[in-house]
């Protein structure tokens, strides 16, 4: 036993934001997300969380960015390395889905052992992964 609870899990990934409204304007609009809360916290701070519809997983804390040095890494959190990886049961359905709601992809699709993927950006530049895992068996 390692002295930690067998049922753990990361449930929420914060995201530095520009503005809070045009970024849930965003995933809600562009990805199909649903906007799951929206708090107001006092002083202009609000606990905003979007997360996929009828999705798993982690959701996104569209975190305001509240001073310079937060607001010089929106869109480049990870250096230009993809940052979220957003997981799709059919490929091909969500990458034209996200193509028609003007979803920039960086890429084509490709196809690797892993599964099928390519590369989008956010409205700020984050990259991410839409894959399509491969089945298994």
């Amino acid at each position: 036993m390692s002295g930690f609870a067998e049922q753990r899990s990361i449930a929420t990934v914060a995201l530095v934001v520009a503005n809070y409204d045009e970024a849930i304007a965003w995933y809600v609009e562009r990805l199909g997300f649903v906007l799951s809360q929206d708090v107001d916290l006092g002083g202009g701070k609000r606990w905003v969380t979007v997360a996929p519809a009828k999705g798993k997983g982690a959701r996104l804390l569209l975190a305001e960015a509240s001073c310079e040095e937060q607001a010089s890494r929106i869109g480049n959190q990870t250096g230009g390395r993809v940052f979220l990886f957003l997981e799709t049961d059919d490929f091909s359905r969500d990458h034209q889905a996200m193509l028609a709601k003007g979803v920039e992809f960086r890429e084509a699709p490709r196809f690797e052992a892993y599964g099928t993927v390519a590369v989008f950006s956010d409205l700020y530049g984050n990259l991410w992964d839409l894959i399509e895992p491969k089945r298994q068996g």
